[in-house]
């Protein structure tokens, strides 16, 4: 997923500044205003500690799932210990820095979440989370390394999302079909 595997160390350090930030901007209010209903299949992309998955589990119930996905072995032993100390049992770490292995088009929702700036290899993040997410299910993205229209060459450019609007914190792409970029397309599932 990203360019370079962080230490455990350095990864402590940015989680350390995420749950500050988190403080300023609490996860739930973002996911509320970026359309997170209860039943909800969510994928959390970059999940480092677990802010936004542990918010998103609350806020989708019980019938509700979410993937918090991230390369650093160190997030998914956080996830898991944030949800245990919660009791949710909706929630499924994944260890990886792209492919997800979920069934196609079997969520309703990715958050893609301060790490788009930071992937080496985008487009096929970009594929993947196209692959996964049902038809006009949402990309939920904000990055606050990136500029708006940077943003939006990044993720409309792929000619797999469409932006369909905006929150005071997130951008929201609806998927489109699943041809690429040059009408590549994939077809693992």
């Amino acid at each position: 997923m990203a360019d370079r595997f962080i230490s455990n160390v350095g990864f402590r350090m940015m989680c350390a500044a995420m749950n500050r930030r988190n403080k300023k901007n609490p996860p739930r209010k973002i996911l509320k205003d970026a359309g997170v209903k209860p039943g909800y299949r969510i994928l959390d992309f970059g999940c480092g500690p677990g802010g936004h998955s542990i918010a998103a589990a609350e806020l989708v119930g019980e019938q509700g799932k979410v993937y918090a996905l991230d390369i650093h072995p160190l997030a998914s032993q956080m996830v898991a210990k944030a949800a245990e100390k919660k009791e949710l049992g909706n929630i499924e770490t994944i260890q990886s820095d792209c492919d997800t292995s979920l069934r196609a088009e079997s969520l309703d929702m990715v958050l893609l979440y301060d790490v788009f700036h930071n992937l080496s290899n985008p487009d096929d993040v970009l594929s993947e989370l196209n692959r996964v997410l049902k038809l006009n299910g949402i990309l939920s993205f904000s990055d606050h390394h990136m500029q708006k229209d940077e943003i939006l060459t990044q993720i409309e450019g792929s000619g797999l999302f469409k932006l369909y609007g905006r929150s005071e914190k997130t951008y929201s792409f609806v998927r489109l079909n699943k041809g690429g970029r040059n009408g590549r397309k994939r077809t693992n599932s």
